[in-house]
């Protein structure tokens, strides 16, 4: 039976088209006999599906979702399902798919929309090979359902077909034109063959065969992923140290020859290194670099997931060569050779100058100096609220009588002037000048001293017999300076001074001797070659002497009119001036060391005039020297001196 369609039917009415189609059932019921023809031109496709329910007495659902118009012609008689599976490529022509329901009723549905559509399923190795929609489920039982999955899916078609795999039971879902899904189960049975699984035995010499197998395995399983049943395995036998490496020929062959070339002798190659230190101290970095050694350590295993082996990181000093002995991994290595070389550099020194002085009969100080000059300022660690800043030197001595209590400051002044003036004035006494070159950050130390004997303990026994216990006491000068530089040319101090004697008259027999002590501890902060000023630590002593004329005075009555008593109170307030200067250069080291040379030869001179005499050095310490600030100084001393004289 042949359908016709009317030419132009595209631009006809209705009515005739409605008669053309009518037309066409006739003629195809009066030739079922001879067989079926179709052709159809720019014909409505709903029109081309119920045309097609009639002539195979098909019942048909038509998505509303299905539109368009179809041209097709078939030039050869088809019986019935030839002329269905003509229909069937006709709505994949045009996007649309046919599915078969078990009550035996057709579904005409776009094909993007099929796969959720209950598709009919075949199982076992029954086939179709229509356009027909089918799902198909194949289990595969030598290569993986999750390798092969990819392929398939390039070869079904993208608008109704799908290829899913499930790796619990290695299976693959395909759905999709029964032809191309018939297409697919030919390409998976020839694809899923069994392998050459044989069992191989590498037996190891030097290596452990446990640990090797870990490794390999650890190469079959990257990233801690969950190993493929299929993919070659190495099982270790310590009984024999041998492998057992099981898979293809080619995954055995991978095997094998990693596992060989693991199986080497162990190279004990020394992973030792010493370092010589030019300016750090081998012991200080021990510590730091342990610690260091530590963090890298634990760095470093957290680069292999698969292997995790634990590596001893030792470093030792030894204090002869001064020099570090280091034994890591390589890696670890290059790096604590990088912070060695940082650690070890050439470390800042500073100059450390102090004058510690009493100054006798300061009645007029009350409990403090405060000293300053044009060239500084101070501050009064009081309540009076003396005003601190530049003032002339006739004015020292007026403003120190408004001090009462400990006071220091900073002085800008000439250094050797200001040890002059101190020096000139009789009533001040000058314990020590001590002069010090320290490390940044390390501290220093200046004593001047005795180790006198102090009674600390009596015990008497049966026969009467007293066992004294002593021990020893340092007393004197004592100064300790731990200078840090700061960022610029400032440097915080960190200082302790002691000033302790024996205090004459006052001692018990039973008791032991008194002490005076006179301690200051402090932190301060200053500018490179700045003097700070610490005073106020006031000492008071009282005497009593006695004279007489010889006989004389012994006369009773008479012998006070050939005798004196007198009773003299004194004061003495110590104070410190102390300059930090920063030596950052050898050069500079140098130059201070000459200089500190020249202040020692020009101190003798004093003693011995006729010794320096002469020298061009002696004349350029002497114009060296501020004459201004030391009249200013000199005056400024006198003044107050002559200001507190009743």
């Amino acid at each position: 039976m042949q359908l016709f369609s009317l030419p132009g039917w595209r631009h006809a009415r209705r009515a005739p088209r409605v008669a053309a189609v009518t037309l066409a059932l006739l003629l195809a019921a009066n030739a079922q006999a001879e067989g079926l023809k179709a052709s159809f031109q720019h014909t409505d496709i709903n029109e081309f599906i119920n045309t097609v329910s009639k002539n195979l007495s098909k019942t048909i659902i038509i998505d509303p979702a299905v539109r368009g118009q179809i041209s097709v012609r078939s030039y050869d008689e088809l019986d019935n399902e030839q002329y269905y599976q003509f229909f069937l490529s006709v709505l994949e022509v045009y996007g649309f798919a046919a599915i078969e329901m078990k009550n035996g009723v057709t579904k005409v549905i776009p094909s993007k929309n099929a796969k959720g559509s209950a598709v009919p399923f075949i199982a076992g190795q029954q086939g179709d090979a229509g356009d027909e929609l089918v799902t198909r489920v194949v289990q595969l039982q030598y290569v993986t359902a999750k390798e092969l999955a990819p392929l398939l899916r390039q070869l079904n078609d993208s608008s109704a077909g799908g290829v899913v795999h499930f790796d619990p039971s290695n299976a693959l879902l395909m759905t999709g034109r029964a032809a191309v899904v018939r297409q697919l189960m030919a390409i998976v049975e020839s694809v899923d063959l069994p392998a050459d699984n044989s069992l191989e035995n590498v037996p190891l010499k030097h290596a452990s065969a446990s640990q090797v197998a870990e490794i390999l395995n650890g190469i079959s399983r990257p990233n801690g992923q969950q190993q493929d049943k299929h993919a070659a395995r190495a099982v270790a036998d310590p009984r024999t140290n041998t492998l057992l490496i099981s898979g293809s020929e080619q995954a055995r062959q991978s095997l094998r020859d990693t596992a060989l070339s693991l199986d080497a002798e162990e190279q004990h190659r020394s992973n030792s290194r010493v370092f010589y230190l030019q300016h750090a101290k081998a012991e200080n970095l021990v510590e730091v670099l342990t610690g260091v050694s530590t963090n890298l350590q634990n760095k470093t295993d957290g680069k292999s997931p698969t292997v995790s082996m634990i590596q001893d990181i030792v470093v030792k000093a030894d204090a002869h060569t001064n020099s570090l002995i280091v034994n890591a991994p390589p890696d670890v290595m290059s790096e604590l050779q990088e912070i060695i070389t940082r650690l070890d550099i050439s470390r800042s020194q500073v100059l450390v100058e102090a004058i510690i002085v009493e100054m006798q009969d300061a009645d007029g100080m009350a409990l403090g100096v405060q000293w300053f000059n044009k060239f500084g300022g101070g501050t009064q660690f009081t309540n009076t609220h003396v005003p601190i800043g530049g003032l002339n030197p006739g004015g020292f001595a007026k403003a120190m009588k408004g001090v009462n209590g400990l006071a220091a400051g900073f002085y800008r002044g000439n250094w050797a002037g200001l040890f002059t003036a101190l020096q000139t004035n009789s009533q001040n006494n000058i314990l020590a000048t001590p002069s010090i070159v320290t490390l940044d950050n390390m501290e220093a130390e200046f004593t001047v001293g005795q180790n006198v004997p102090v009674l600390s303990g009596s015990q008497t026994t049966s026969g009467d017999h007293i066992f004294n216990s002593v021990e020893r006491k340092d007393v004197g000068i004592k100064l300790k300076v731990k200078p840090q530089i700061n960022q610029g040319e400032s440097v915080m101090m960190e200082i302790e001074q002691e000033v302790s004697s024996v205090s004459e008259g006052s001692g018990d027999d039973k008791l032991g001797a008194t002490f005076n002590t006179r301690l200051v501890k402090n932190a301060v902060l200053v500018g490179s070659g700045h003097t700070v000023v610490v005073g106020g630590l006031l000492d008071s002593s009282n005497s009593n002497s006695q004279s007489s004329v010889p006989f004389l005075g012994r006369i009773p009555l008479l012998g006070k009119l050939f005798s004196s008593d007198s009773d003299k109170r004194s004061k003495r307030n110590l104070m410190l001036f102390i300059r930090p200067t920063i030596i950052r250069q050898q050069e500079n080291f140098d130059r201070t060391s000459d200089q500190q040379l020249a202040k020692f030869r020009h101190e003798e001179a004093k003693v011995r005039p006729d010794s320096l005499a002469d020298s061009a050095l002696n004349d350029r310490l002497s114009a060296s020297l501020n004459n201004q600030a030391l009249k200013e100084i000199r005056a400024s001393i006198a003044d107050f001196y002559a200001a507190e004289q009743p």
